[in-house]
């Protein structure tokens, strides 16, 4: 059929296909947009954005993962950027901004390069040389950093906090914190580990940040569930249950006939021992606090009201794995296998109102391994913000603790990798020299957005920036309040290795898997590719490119 110039039909009708330059073109420009979108709110100075759901729910954050997740991004090349967040916030908690900026630009650079027809698998292999030499330069430019040292540990979190709307109480959040962090800190083998899981943030709106508390325990969002119960109980002995203590449904469909009204009252009868069995096996252990996960029928309710027990049901499964370390206790999955041993002991079990409902704090905890924060604030929107801030500060210091090393932020560290990348870039040569002083170009951003967000001139910044670094001064970076380059360590802008060695590890290789691609071949009804504007499905109202909102 070829003779006669027909068309061989290899792909179905409707499907888009760009190649070569174009395809490149388009995913490098997807990109960008991503990384515009979060540019502004980098640093201290940094702005919020409020973004509206298709439900109407509003978020205002600066926290970029989070602004990344709830736009709904629709280009292929944009979702891996989106990915370059997540991860970062998986594992570090802090520096998402700054390895979506880093991703674009190394993107952005690497146009240059193609359009001087240098290959992109040159691009990629000096980019991926860079971010190695840049890891091993980053250790060099580190100092250690001790668990006793709590005043670094506080700087650490106060630096993570000071990008947020929380930054106006980060000295009293900071002192939170570290405390909350080193609660839950275990040494094994001679290695600190710090899962911050085990750290329970509860949110109630009422007062202000700065009434933010620590609780040596863990603060359960339930209530007790009879009025008769006490209020408050001094050395609790807790029992936890993930069993039910009501009557079963049979497992199959069952008929029960009566025929006598006796039988009808035996039968009752026979519910209301199994009931104050199970009552009975609970208060032979010698606990005088039951906290299950499941339900509890209202006669086990009033039988345990009668005992002076306090109970509380319907716990969350997190929430009880929480109360299992903290008090030392085990949740025991079958009723008749609870003994004495199996009970947590708390120093004070209380139930207080907080705000407009009833919570109960489980204190006093002998070693507790989890611990709980409660956060307050004037709004809902200013809770939620300020969670994700300590969320960001608790995951930068728990990193601190197991890494032991910090390195200076406000750009200090990228700057100086700038540097020491052109040095090294010369003795490697050949054409991956070209990627390699792109890649140090692009570190460059981070200080000069930095000094952009803050309305500082950015050219201005760098040369000072520079001109300190190449003086050798390794830890000088941008004070974006005064505008002058100065010593982070000695200013306490100080960060883990951790955020800055996984922002050039994740950002390098998204970078280089979106270089690597030169063909998109989207089917009908697959991701949409628009010719101009790099695809932003939906998400925000009014939403022009993506650029500007």
């Amino acid at each position: 059929m070829m003779g006669q110039g027909q068309p061989i039909i290899v792909l179905k009708e409707g499907t888009k296909r760009e190649k070569g330059k174009g395809a490149q073109a388009n995913n490098i420009m997807a990109a960008k947009a991503i990384a515009d979108a979060v540019r502004s709110t980098l640093g201290p100075k940094g702005m919020d954005k409020m973004l509206v759901d298709s439900m109407g729910d509003v978020v205002i954050t600066n926290d970029g993962v989070t602004i990344l997740k709830e736009i709904d991004v629709e280009h292929p090349a944009a979702k891996m950027l989106v990915e370059v967040a997540k991860t970062q916030d998986q594992e570090c908690g802090d520096g998402t901004t700054t390895s979506v900026i880093l991703a674009g630009e190394l993107l952005s650079n690497a146009e240059s390069l193609i359009e001087q027809n240098v290959h992109p698998t040159i691009i990629a292999s000096g980019y991926r040389m860079a971010a190695d030499k840049a890891i091993e330069l980053l250790k060099d430019n580190a100092k250690a950093v001790k668990f006793e040292d709590n005043e670094t540990l506080e700087y650490i979190a106060k630096t993570a906090m000071s990008s947020k709307s929380a930054s106006g109480a980060k000295e009293h959040l900071g002192d939170i914190i570290v405390k909350a962090v080193k609660a839950i800190t275990e040494k094994k083998n001679g290695k600190y580990t710090s899962d911050i899981d085990n750290i329970l943030v509860v949110k109630k709106a009422g007062g202000s940040i700065h009434e933010t508390t620590l609780v040596d325990g863990i603060i359960l969002d339930k209530e007790i569930v009879h009025p008769q119960m006490p209020k408050v109980l001094e050395g609790a002995k807790v029992a936890l249950l993930d069993a039910a203590l009501e009557i079963k449904k049979t497992e199959v469909e069952a008929k029960i006939q009566v025929t006598d009204p006796t039988q009808l009252q035996a039968f009752l009868d026979g519910e209301e021992r199994t009931i104050k069995n199970m009552v009975d096996i609970v208060k032979k252990t010698g606990a005088n606090v039951v906290l299950c996960q499941k339900g509890i029928d209202d006669l086990a309710q009033h039988y345990f009201a009668k005992a002076g027990v306090m109970v509380a049901r319907r716990i969350k499964k997190s929430d009880m794995e929480k109360l299992a370390k903290a008090i030392g206790g085990n949740i025991v999955m079958n009723l008749k296998e609870l003994t004495e041993k199996d009970l947590g002991i708390a120093g004070k079990v209380e139930e207080k109102k907080i705000g407009d409902s009833q919570m109960i704090f489980v204190t006093g905890c002998k070693n507790a391994k989890a611990v709980s924060m409660l956060i307050r604030g004037g709004t809902e929107h200013v809770i939620d913000e300020t969670e994700r801030a300590v969320h960001d500060a608790l995951k930068v210091v728990s990193d601190a603790i197991e890494d032991g090393f910090i390195i200076p932020g406000a750009g200090a560290s990228a700057v100086e990798l700038a540097l020491r990348l052109k040095q090294y870039a010369s003795s490697v040569g050949g054409r991956e020299q070209l990627a390699i002083e792109e890649f140090a170009k692009a570190l460059e951003t981070i200080p000069r957005v930095l000094a952009e967000n803050a309305g500082l001139d950015p050219i201005n910044v760098l040369v000072d920036l520079r001109q300190a670094h190449e003086a050798g001064k390794k830890d000088f970076g941008i004070n974006v309040f005064t505008g002058k380059a100065e010593s982070m360590f000695k200013a306490n802008v100080i960060e883990p290795i951790r955020v800055g060695s996984q922002a050039i590890k994740s950002s390098t290789e998204a970078a280089v898997m979106i270089l690597r691609i030169d063909d998109i071949i989207a089917s009908k009804g697959g991701s949409k590719m628009p010719a101009g504007a790099p695809g932003m499905g939906g998400g925000m109202p009014g939403m022009g490119g993506m650029g500007d909102y």
